[in-house]
């Protein structure tokens, strides 16, 4: 298996000294990618060629950024094959997921080229006679871009692709747990043509993490940050640029409610709530983690979902014959059945699954979660599910509320107006009404609130993220000035 390389100024080059890191295949402990490990001279080297670059590209016309932003959607729906595999040996991804990650962020790309004539500005009435003032979007400079491995084709390029639409230089930290899936995207928008440091990219070994950020969040040419992944991280991340003064996107967790009023076509709600809850191994931002389910149909509901939950076969991802894969390590399912045991042990009940073998775990259904539990506070990051059972409407929303986390969130309910006026209460940056709280378009302002984060991802929303709003007057030359 070749070494990864990094991608700077357009080149693939070793790290210095040759360092290497390695990434374990995590059902079979096999060698699945090893990728150069970044220093901090080729941290500074990747940030410096971007600066190098911003001028020129900044300068490029919309039309050739959608030129080359269509041509990279193309490239990278090509590379489908090739990415399934690099996720399902890094990963454990399925095929399904695999393919569903192409998908959008192809459509990502293309939505972002469609952008690059929608980045605007106006004229603003002027109380000096004779001057015409503007307020103009301009690229903002160098960007740093840090996306995690959950997602890592929806996520990676959504790290990149408006920036670059935006007139933005990239650098790109790739996930230390999927970086030959995020070399395939890089190649996939490097050979539509891009002009050399307009995107590098940098691997590098978990232990060196946090010094090669702090380098890159302190270079002087970074302008923005945007980053995709745990709280603990984010904070971290948003305390490094505000002390820089450099504005960050952040997209952190989530542990999203999904509501099942007492009016709800419960088939449609137990389909949403399935693949809401255990899609990607339940290991999505998005993930229906909770069910705030009214007692008036709560027995039905539970009985349902538990049947169709229980359908849900667990399997090696490369078979291709199940619908879960595995989980990304063994530390991860050891901290899920924590989870999972400490609510049975405080009276909850465990309808379907509740196994693991190995980084093999079953999708698990739990019923009757209290506040008392782990598990109903907690991020499981990981194929389970929680049903809460309320009397009201106004304990739906308190308990959909009781969260540090605001991401997304779900309501199901036949009465739409009343829905509605539920989902206006609800404390989240995406609430979906008869649809399962997973669910992400390019075009789309995506992004949370409280412990998820701030900023937003997508369409003209990200536009305002990746540029600078400047006011530029055009004056008549015949001031009157007071001295």
């Amino acid at each position: 298996m070749n070494v990864l390389d990094l991608l700077i100024e357009g080149e693939k080059v070793p790290a210095e000294r040759g360092r290497t890191f390695t990434r374990k295949n995590p059902l079979t402990g096999g060698l699945a990618t090893e990728a150069a490990a970044a220093s901090v001279e080729d941290a500074n080297r990747a940030a410096d060629a971007a600066a190098r670059a911003f001028p020129e590209w900044s300068g490029t016309s919309p039309a050739e950024r959608r030129r080359l932003l269509m041509a990279a959607a193309d490239n990278l729906e090509a590379s489908r094959e090739a990415i399934a595999l690099a996720m399902a040996e890094e990963l454990g991804a399925t095929a399904a997921w695999a393919g569903f990650n192409v998908m959008l962020a192809a459509g990502m790309l293309r939505e972002a080229g469609a952008m690059t004539t929608m980045i605007k500005g106006e004229i603003i009435p002027s109380n000096r006679p004779g001057s015409m003032a503007m307020a103009i979007r301009q690229p903002a400079g160098v960007v740093l871009s840090m996306a995690p491995w959950n997602a890592p084709v929806i996520l990676g390029v959504r790290s990149l692709a408006m920036p670059l639409a935006c007139g933005n230089t990239v650098v790109m930290k790739s996930s230390e747990l999927s970086p030959r899936t995020h070399a395939l995207i890089v190649e996939a928008i490097q050979g539509a043509g891009l002009p050399k440091g307009v995107l590098n990219v940098i691997s590098n070994a978990p232990d060196d993490a946090s010094q090669i950020v702090e380098t890159l969040i302190r270079h002087s040419a970074v302008r923005r940050v945007n980053f995709t992944g745990s709280n603990c991280v984010g904070r971290i991340i948003a305390k490094l640029a505000a002390e820089n003064l450099k504005p960050a996107l952040l997209e952190l967790g989530g542990k999203a409610p999904m509501i099942v009023l007492d009016d709800a076509d419960l088939d449609a709600a137990v389909a949403a709530a399935a693949f809401g809850a255990y899609m990607n191994q339940g290991q999505i931002c998005m993930s229906t983690e909770r069910l705030v389910v009214h007692e008036a149909i709560a027995d039905e509901f539970v009985a349902k979902l538990a049947e169709k939950v229980r359908s849900l076969t667990v399997g090696d991802p490369r078979e291709g014959t199940t619908s879960l894969g595995c989980v990304v390590d063994k530390g991860a399912v050891d901290r899920i059945m924590a989870l999972v045991r400490d609510a049975e042990e405080k009276g909850a009940s465990i309808v379907a699954g509740g196994h693991a073998d190995g980084v093999l775990m079953e999708a698990t259904l739990i019923d009757n979660v209290t506040p008392s539990m782990r598990i109903y506070a907690e991020e499981s990051f990981g194929p389970t599910a929680s049903v809460v059972r309320v009397g009201s409407i106004d304990e739906a929303v308190r308990v959909a509320n009781d969260t540090e986390y605001g991401l997304s969130a779900s309501i199901f309910g036949r009465d739409t107006v009343r829905a509605m006026n539920v989902a206006k209460r609800i404390e989240s940056g995406i609430c979906h009404i008869n649809g399962p709280t997973v669910h992400d378009e390019a075009q789309m302002p995506f992004g949370g609130v409280k412990e998820s984060g701030y900023g937003r991802f997508g369409g003209t929303a990200a536009i305002e993220e990746f540029t600078t709003l400047r006011w530029i007057t055009v004056q008549d030359g015949q001031p009157h000035y007071p001295i």
